[in-house]
């Protein structure tokens, strides 16, 4: 009862400065917590998390099996965060759309939808900007404002699903989008238990992966938590030398240390880990590059996405040509190991791998709203 009570009294903190309390984001533990500091039974927090999450509704007054009083006392103290495009970009094939969704304090972010046959994709940003300094990626080039909380990487989620078709179903959803997931930690796997609850957004932790540019005792970290969902590591090099080129973290974690942390994750969770491989030119495509990868692969349970690079302003990085993306392919499965090509959807919308960049210098100045 005392540690209930402690939880409690902390989760109130947290709101204090709040006009009121966004109920989206709060797991289940967390929603019998409130309703017991309001005195309601606690199967109240059941009936909450079903409206929110299974069935995404956030007016309190289509919660029909709640007592009237109790959605009175909903209305004045707390809410059911929602967020709204204020962009929409379709790709020309119309295989994928990119939002941009302006926060209640005005930060922007970017989500994107894909379609590739049965696959309905939904790839989220983490945070607003990004602080690993990619070389290669219009995110990174932003730099970093802030992490998001659990609420609004599920904003993104159920704004995202509201647009599908009623014959449309979202069956992916990747943590691809700006930021590193594995740099907020606690709220990323926060959004991805809410997301994989089957009572709740129902989607397969087995369908939810995370990217991750290699932090390495995160990673260790995320080996221990129990679940089934996906990793993939930004590799990008065969060398340390290159690597800390593209991506400054590997100064701090170099290839055999995140190579080892992915093979704890993969044996820990009796999952292969994808390795991610932006080929570009004249800058990791070699011959020798892709035996050495060759090599990597074999130190851990894993498969491969070689993804041909997606050219973005203020970079001089280019995309090889198509005979030696082939060429790389062809060497790594020569090692009979699968090697597919990846080119990303949406790249003349600039919504592709590594495009994500919103149109902004500080968070706080403001966009007009779409129409």
């Amino acid at each position: 009862m005392q540690e209930r009570r402690r939880d409690s009294i902390k989760l109130m903190e947290t709101f204090e400065s709040q006009e009121k309390i966004n109920l989206k984001g709060l797991t289940l533990p967390e929603l019998e917590n409130l309703v017991a500091d309001w005195e309601e039974p606690r199967y109240r927090a059941t009936q909450l998390a079903a409206w929110i999450y299974g069935k995404r509704v956030s007016n309190f007054e289509h919660m029909t099996n709640l007592p009237k009083r109790f959605r009175a006392k909903l209305m004045a103290e707390a809410s059911v965060s929602e967020v709204r495009a204020a962009r929409c970009t379709a790709s020309d094939a119309d295989v994928a759309t990119k939002y941009l969704f302006e926060l209640a304090n005005g930060d922007r972010v970017e989500s994107v939808l894909m379609r590739d046959q049965e696959r309905t994709t939904i790839c989220i940003s983490s945070q607003v900007g990004c602080a690993m300094a990619c070389d290669f990626c219009a995110t990174g080039k932003m730099g970093f404002f802030r992490n998001l909380s659990a609420s609004q990487i599920l904003d993104q989620f159920t704004a995202i699903e509201r647009d599908l078709s009623r014959e449309e179903t979202v069956t992916n959803v990747v943590f691809m989008g700006m930021g590193e997931p594995l740099a907020n930690y606690d709220q990323t796997l926060k959004s991805v238990r809410l997301l994989s609850d089957l009572d709740g957004y129902g989607v397969s932790e087995k369908r939810i992966t995370i990217s991750t540019v290699g932090l390495a005792p995160r990673m260790r970290q995320l080996a221990r938590e129990g679940l089934k969902c996906n990793l993939a590591l930004s590799l990008n090099a065969t060398t340390d030398g290159v690597r800390e080129r593209l991506m400054p973290i590997n100064e701090k974690y170099p290839i055999d240390e995140v190579l080892d942390a992915a093979k704890e994750w993969a044996v820990a969770t009796k999952r292969k880990a994808t390795l991610e491989y932006v080929l570009i030119r004249d800058v990791n495509d070699t011959d020798a590059d892709a035996k050495r990868l060759r090599k990597l692969m074999n130190r851990l349970p894993c498969k491969l996405n070689l993804i041909p690079f997606n050219e973005i302003e203020d970079s001089d990085f280019r995309r090889p040509e198509l005979n030696r993306i082939e060429r790389f392919r062809q060497l790594i499965a020569s090692a009979r190991h699968a090697a597919p090509v990846r080119f990303s959807k949406g790249h003349d919308i600039a919504a592709a791998c590594g495009q994500l960049r919103t149109d902004f210098g500080k968070p706080g100045i403001r966009m007009s709203k779409a129409s």
